[in-house]
């Protein structure tokens, strides 16, 4: 295990930003790709980072040059997000507004995630087995296997009303709506600010890179979280699913940790909070320096 210092999380060597990959070819373009950044810090006078002090205290207290500036989110200043992988299919919110509040699981890996044909069909059976709506997020290329679209038709011709399939979402939408009660996520950092800022406990199952450190502290850090254990073939099965959403809805004190967090993340952007004094600091810096160089 590495550990920065002693405040830090741990972290596991095989989770490092350049080991996740089975490829040498990618992890040397990965690593080399981080040393080019580490080496142009060095001629950098600010460094921002969609964060909060709120979030991560001792991270910015062991790297007092890091200014957190977030969660950057459209939502926070009366914004629609823009730009987007997939078409987002808004249709899904309606379906949302049929449902009981604090009821539905919110499932979306992200735009790189790939499962294998095994891992998506215990995925599907532990949704079912939870007996619990859910909006899922199957955008192109989740899965490699051209069985997937006669799986999924027949899956939800089982499940009926009680499960709506998507191939994107609007997220942020999706993520404030009352009916949603938990978020299952590959906890890419978008994705947890977007979380956290909606008061959602998480549901992880991280797939690369900082991905798995997001969910050390989503779990064991801010505690607004469950992880999911893998079998001795490494599959996550329908079992294990079924468990850790009746645990986490069932418990209502990962709600409330994630109520408070919310509170933390959203008071730093307002005007006063952590956040918005660094962005305005920064701005303030632009400004003298423009004023400089013009006189």
């Amino acid at each position: 295990m590495i550990q920065l210092s002693e405040t830090l999380p741990p972290m596991k060597p095989e989770n490092l930003g350049w080991t996740s990959f089975e490829d040498v070819a990618t992890i040397e373009v990965i690593f080399k790709l981080l040393i080019g950044a580490e080496e142009a810090y060095r001629m950098t006078e600010w460094f921002l980072c969609n964060s909060t002090t709120e979030l991560e205290p001792e991270a910015f207290s062991l790297y007092p040059d890091l200014l957190p500036i977030g969660p950057l989110l459209a939502s926070n200043r009366l914004a629609y997000q823009a730009g987007h992988f997939w078409k987002e299919d808004p249709s899904c919110l309606a379906w949302l507004d049929q449902k009981p509040e604090r009821s539905v699981i919110y499932i979306a890996f992200g735009s790189f995630t790939i499962f294998n044909q095994t891992q998506f069909k215990e995925l599907a059976l532990g949704l079912e087995l939870s007996n619990q709506p859910f909006l899922w997020v199957v955008r192109p290329g989740l899965t490699n296997e051209s069985t997937t679209a006669a799986f999924l038709e027949g899956f939800m011709d089982q499940i009926g009303s009680r499960g709506r399939i998507v191939s994107w979402a609007p997220q942020q939408k999706v993520l404030a709506h009352p009916s949603v009660a938990c978020f299952m996520s590959h906890c890419g950092w978008n994705s947890t600010l977007e979380g956290v800022t909606n008061g959602l406990p998480f549901l992880c199952w991280p797939y690369f890179t900082d991905q798995f450190y997001n969910e050390t502290y989503i779990c064991d850090v801010w505690k607004a979280g469950l992880g999911f254990k893998k079998d001795e073939n490494g599959i996550i099965t329908r079992g294990e699913i079924k468990d850790k959403v009746e645990q986490l809805l069932g418990d209502k004190t990962f709600r409330d940790k994630a109520l408070v967090i919310k509170e933390k993340v959203t008071s730093s952007v307002r005007e006063g909070g952590c956040s918005h004094r660094n962005l305005s600091s920064f701005i303030k810096w632009i400004h003298e320096e423009d004023q400089g160089y013009v006189g």
